[in-house]
């Protein structure tokens, strides 16, 4: 029957044979992303979560990094994160190596997490009177990927622009921004775009915005497409194809401990984050300035 519904149905079916046959190769420089929007809301953990797992599916080595007090990515990737379990705070405030936080997720084999605790919600003000404040992520990270070979990295940060974000922009080479397609979010962006200047011309130059994917998009309403059509006018060249749903299936995930790549593999959710991991591995580490060169 020619119905909306069986013309959703169909188009999911036949996305989700298209995405069977992609393969991928992983065997480039590891990719250090930092998932951030300081607007709250907009699907930044859940993004962070959904597409590492998607991208650990396709074979690479991810490594995501619990950089949030509230530790919601370590609950969605099914990880220990009691008060008692050695974190991300140890690595940044003791110099605890990163080899002994990471525990890998029962999602998939080839998908690790240095979880956060509650701790890290003190970290803002220790950090302060640390020495190279700013770069004890960078350095921590680093000596881990000397030995512990990784494709991908994956730092979910706090909506907020603190010393554990800023850590976070000085340990990667690529800003991935969820935006949600609401009015709200374009205003948010602005600032966004400021903070990641402000770390390039000071802490780190190799630092660039090199993915927008928009979420929450609910294609019933006009605004939805006008905010998707105005940030595509903007960066036409960094936002994704991929555009993920508002999902009531990706918001449930969580509450049983895993993400919806696992939870409803089926889903409109899974196969849009699915998509949009095959997106991000096909265009590479390059960005868009080298691009130009």
């Amino acid at each position: 029957m020619d119905t909306p519904l069986a013309r959703e149905l169909a188009d999911l079916s036949s996305r989700r044979r298209a995405l069977k046959g992609v393969t991928v190769d992983f065997s480039g420089e590891t990719r250090v992303f930092t998932v951030s929007n300081q607007k709250g809301g907009v699907g930044k953990t859940t993004s962070a979560v959904n597409l590492a797992t998607a991208l650990a599916e396709l074979g690479a080595k991810v490594l995501v990094i619990d950089l949030d007090p509230q530790g919601n990515a370590s609950t969605a990737l099914g990880i220990t994160h009691s008060a008692d379990v050695s974190s991300i705070y140890d690595v940044l405030i003791d110099d605890l190596p990163f080899a002994e936080i990471v525990q890998t997720s029962p999602e998939s084999p080839n998908l690790l997490c240095a979880p956060s605790t509650i701790h890290l919600a003190g970290a803002e003000i220790e950090l302060v009177s640390q020495v190279a404040r700013e770069f004890r992520l960078r350095r921590a990270l680093q000596t881990y990927l000397d030995d512990h070979p990784t494709d991908i990295v994956i730092i979910d940060c706090p909506p907020s622009l603190g010393l554990l974000t800023i850590n976070a922009f000085t340990a990667a080479s690529e800003v991935l921004i969820p935006i949600q397609a609401e009015y709200y979010a374009l205003e948010g962006l602005s600032q966004l775009l400021g903070s990641i200047q402000m770390i390039q011309k000071h802490l780190n130059p190799e630092l660039h915005l090199t993915t927008i994917l928009l979420t929450m998009f609910d294609a019933r309403t006009r605004l939805s497409q006008q905010v998707a059509d105005e940030v595509r006018n903007h960066f036409p060249e960094q936002v994704l194809g991929a555009i993920i749903p508002r999902s009531v299936r990706v918001s449930e995930a969580p509450s049983f401990g895993q993400t919806v790549i696992t939870y409803d593999s089926s889903s409109a959710g899974a196969i849009a984050y699915r998509e949009a991991a095959v997106e991000i591995a096909q265009r590479g580490a390059l960005s868009p300035q080298k691009k130009e060169q």
